[in-house]
């Protein structure tokens, strides 16, 4: 594959987990949307960094903060904080009791907030691709 090709394969499945966002929060299944929410900004960034690297396979990571710095890409103060606290939604190794203290803390408010900077951050990386 070509880089386009590369960058396309990124942004295609990218949609299928935002659609899977949208029905877990339709369904208040709150912790596994905002997981979902981060594997869309994740592919995105991905996406963004073939885009502006040499090589067409990203790095094997889940750190969004980590794949938007590589790809040159500056954000805000706020910007990057969230990401960082997005980056706990990355639920696949987690302990128990950090998927615990998850289920407590996050409720409809929190998930239609996070919801809404993903769309923004989303927002811009896409204004980075071709």
């Amino acid at each position: 594959m070509d880089k386009q090709e590369h960058i396309d394969y990124w942004l295609k499945i990218a949609e299928k987990d935002l659609d899977m966002m949208t029905y877990l929060i339709e369904g208040k299944r709150y912790v596994q949307a905002l997981f979902f929410g981060h594997l869309y900004l994740e592919k995105i960034a991905k996406a963004l960094w073939v885009k502006n690297n040499k090589e067409n396979v990203p790095p094997k990571t889940h750190n969004l903060l980590k794949i938007i710095k590589e790809s040159s890409l500056d954000l805000s103060d706020d910007d990057q904080a969230f990401l960082i606290k997005l980056n706990q939604y990355q639920i696949e190794s987690r302990y128990p009791e950090d998927i615990d203290r998850l289920y407590k803390i996050t409720d409809k408010q929190l998930t239609d907030g996070y919801f809404n900077k993903i769309y923004l951050i989303e927002k811009c990386l896409r204004n980075n691709l071709p």
